[in-house]
């Protein structure tokens, strides 16, 4: 902040300096006015000075002739060089009320409208936190300073959450997700939030959020979670067994929380079967979606392409995103080619060929390199996501 005011009285200064050197340069002439005007009177004098001796008979006319014009020399050497005085129209008092008031105006100003709070918590922020506390002072001050901020909002939220606060996290999940605009994840956090807040106990409140996060994302990792906690805590064990499956199918292979995850299922299904209950059988897992196809050029346009030229193999659905679900990249020379497009190479992991039952499949040449626009393009019709037997796609036209 040292540096801030550095610069900003550096500032000051060059400003100032624009204000006071009119001033100054005020007091020059008028110093180059004053012994104009001494020089002038000193003429004035040698002059009379001449006549009276003239009138006494001690200089004759061409003497006075020469002693006036020696004169007239001398007060042109004095005044040689003298600028003719610049009358101002402001008058000296206003300039030296600007230079009070400006920076005066200026900090008040800077400190009703500016962003010096903001300015020392960026640069606080740049610097590692020696304590979780005092990372917690700094995102508060970050959500002070700037309250419309869902992000802000939210990791303040989750520290307090990992402090033991859930009553204050659950307040800031609720202003983050009026921010933000009720997305699922910050519903999830505030229904979580909400629940250890109120001592483990249930209530329609958390019940809604939970509904509505899901409803909007069936794949909302906290509310499957936290749903799965409270039946376990209400003795559904099924229920809480059904939640954590689907929870556990979203989680990657080498998330640390699969383990946990795991056991407390275990301890699910003994406590089920330990009161007489029977597993209900899981459902039967989904087969990972498999195309194989082999794309080759038109005999019209193997005179047209290059060697080099990037092809661009994938899947998309026909009834969905506009993304490919699964894509592969060859080059011309490749051609033909057999390629295989499956759920491992989805583009993303929402958006895998089994998550959809009917796709096309596409095949574009781009010299550019560029897969959403080309030259040339093939299309198939429209067919299962199922489908074992091989496909054969021809890139045969224009891509328009």
């Amino acid at each position: 902040m040292i540096d801030f005011w550095l610069a900003a009285g550096l500032l000051l200064l060059v400003a100032l300096s624009f204000l006071l050197i009119p001033v100054l340069r005020g007091r020059r002439a008028q110093l180059e006015e004053d012994r104009t005007a001494l020089n002038v009177a000193l003429y004035q004098e040698r002059v009379a000075e001449l006549q009276t001796q003239q009138e006494e008979g001690v200089l004759d006319a061409g003497q006075m002739d020469t002693g006036r014009a020696e004169a007239a020399r001398e007060l042109l050497a004095d005044t040689e060089g003298v600028e003719a005085p610049r009358v101002s129209r402001l008058g000296k008092p206003l300039p030296l009320l600007a230079a009070i008031l400006v920076p005066v105006l200026g900090l008040g100003l800077y400190l009703h409208f500016g962003a010096s709070d903001k300015v020392e918590l960026t640069r606080e922020f740049t610097q590692a936190p020696q304590s979780m506390e005092e990372m917690t002072r700094r995102l508060e001050r970050a959500v002070e300073a700037q309250p419309d901020s869902a992000e802000g909002l939210y990791f303040l939220g989750r520290t307090y959450m990992a402090q033991d606060r859930p009553a204050d996290a659950a307040k800031i999940f609720e202003r983050a997700a009026n921010v933000a605009g009720r997305q699922p994840e910050l519903l999830g956090q505030w229904a979580q939030a909400q629940y250890f807040a109120d001592g483990k106990k249930w209530s329609d409140k958390i019940q809604a959020l939970t509904d509505e996060a899901l409803k909007a994302d069936p794949k909302e990792v906290t509310s499957l979670g936290l749903l799965g906690i409270a039946a376990f805590e209400s003795e559904r064990y099924q229920d809480a067994i059904d939640y954590w499956n689907r929870l556990l199918t979203q989680l990657p292979p080498d998330d640390n929380s699969r383990a946990a995850l795991q056991g407390g299922i275990a301890r699910a299904s003994e406590k089920l079967v330990a009161g007489g209950g029977k597993l209900a059988e899981a459902p039967a897992a989904k087969v990972a979606a498999v195309l194989k196809v082999r794309v080759d050029l038109s005999p019209e346009l193997k005179a047209k392409v290059q060697p080099g030229d990037s092809v661009f193999i994938f899947a998309r659905a026909t009834s969905g995103p506009p993304a490919p679900l699964a894509a592969k990249r060859l080059t011309v020379a490749d051609l033909p080619a057999t390629v295989e497009l499956g759920d491992a190479d989805a583009m993303m992991p929402q958006l895998k060929l089994s998550n959809f039952p009917e796709v096309q499949l596409v095949a574009r040449i781009s010299r550019a390199g560029q897969p959403t626009a080309g030259e040339w393009i093939g299309r198939s019709q429209p067919l299962a996501s199922s489908t074992t037997a091989q496909q054969q796609l021809t890139i045969d036209s224009p891509d328009k």
